[in-house]
């Protein structure tokens, strides 16, 4: 049976193994019961595992042809979000976390191509490295993983690396997409304290007021970055806390404010990081009041190699027929982890949609809601992509 053929068979497994890792979501690098259930799919198909140190990641690497000096990774992240799921499904979680990101259909669908690539390890012409990473959502599992070695796992380099993320939303179901070069956007994490000096509300000329400065921060980098930024290298600024005051007649101290940032090239990522301290600083000595600016690097852009995503692209036409592809006109706006990887190996980065075939993609719940859905019977395809993915690159290198 070809590994497509092997992956539909072994479909309703993979479905009882999603379920079962939904019920059970983990938050963050520490993942012990999501650790134990990738052991333990893993036991038996004769990998070298290895565990995290830091995290709780497992690292399998699958012996293909001896005679080869050629590595794939292929990465599957495996930790929730702490979202208080209201889908009402008959296994939703019920400890107050959730996978409203798909990172258990990640999960499952990479142990089924670890079974696939040992039941048809006699086809690797090379070895493949399977990197089950905690951690993707805030907590840079990938960088973790990455300092303990996984890259190298195999002994040597990995040459090439494929990652691949579902959506409930946005694509009609099974549809794969992904593009050539920034496929997902670098976000940075922004906090500004504004610090004046407190005072009566009847008397704001005695005081010096952090919170109109503030207001005139906010605003002005939504005008900074529609003003100074190339449209076709956009910056994306959003504000999502404000923080002043603790009553309606008291000048405050201070005010604070705190956003992410979005940029898809390394030089509007840096860019940005100047302007803003620039611009929040001449804003607040106009105020009269001080600023402190705080902008934290988060993942750089996902950038896929062009050759690699055209494999991958062809892989899933001969698989799944030529209208199962679409390559995106536009990256993404989420960010992604998986960009360490690619900073170090070229390789491609693939959605999936999952969104319920009865659903309309262009309205249902996107990706983090607690009412988003995911449907199981992408599980076979996505497992027989990854499988396929190594089994052809691999040859390929030969």
């Amino acid at each position: 049976m070809s590994i497509v053929e092997d992956a539909r068979e072994m479909s309703g497994e993979l479905v009882r193994l999603r379920r079962r890792l939904h019920r059970e979501p983990e938050v963050g690098l520490q993942l012990p019961r999501t650790q134990d259930s990738v052991l333990a799919e893993l036991d038996g198909l004769g990998l070298e595992v290895r565990t995290g140190g830091q995290c709780t990641s497992v690292t399998a690497v699958l012996r293909g042809s001896a005679q080869s000096q050629r590595t794939v990774l292929l990465r599957a992240d495996m930790d929730a979000l702490p979202v208080h799921e209201r889908t009402g499904l008959d296994y939703a979680s019920t400890n107050g976390a959730m996978h409203a990101c798909g990172h258990d259909l990640h999960t499952a669908m990479l142990t089924g191509a670890a079974r696939l690539l040992s039941q048809h390890r006699d086809r690797l012409a090379g070895d493949v490295v399977l990197m089950f990473q905690p951690g993707e959502e805030g907590y840079d599992g990938a960088g973790t993983m990455i300092d303990e070695g996984v890259l190298d796992a195999a002994g040597r380099r990995a040459d090439t690396a494929y990652a691949m993320h579902v959506f409930s939303s946005a694509a009609p179901h099974g549809k794969f997409v992904s593009r050539p070069g920034a496929a997902l956007s670098a976000s940075d994490e922004l906090k500004v304290v504004v610090r004046g000096a407190g005072g009566h509300g009847s008397a704001p000329h005695r005081a010096h007021d952090p919170v109109p400065a503030m207001a005139e921060m906010i605003t002005g980098l939504q005008t900074m970055v529609g003003r100074r930024f190339d449209i076709f290298d956009p910056v994306v600024v959003t504000v999502g806390t404000v923080r002043a005051g603790t009553a309606h007649n008291v000048i405050p101290d201070t005010a604070e404010f705190g956003a992410t940032v979005r940029s898809f090239s390394a030089d509007a990522r840096a860019r940005v990081r100047a302007l803003t301290e620039e611009l929040l600083h001449g804003i607040a000595a106009a105020h009269g009041v001080t600023v402190d600016v705080e902008l934290a690097e988060g993942y750089p852009v996902t950038v896929t190699d062009a050759a690699e995503t055209g494999f991958v692209a062809a892989t899933i036409a001969e698989l799944f027929g030529d209208t199962r592809y679409e390559e995106l006109a536009n990256p993404l706006g989420g960010s992604e982890d998986f960009s360490r990887v690619l900073q170090h190996v070229p390789g491609g980065f693939v959605g999936l949609s999952a969104v319920p075939p009865e659903a309309d993609p262009r309205t249902a719940p996107y990706n983090h809601s607690p009412l988003a859905v995911y449907d199981d019977s992408v599980l076979a395809e996505g497992a027989a992509l990854y499988a396929e993915l190594a089994v052809r690159r691999l040859m390929l290198h030969e």
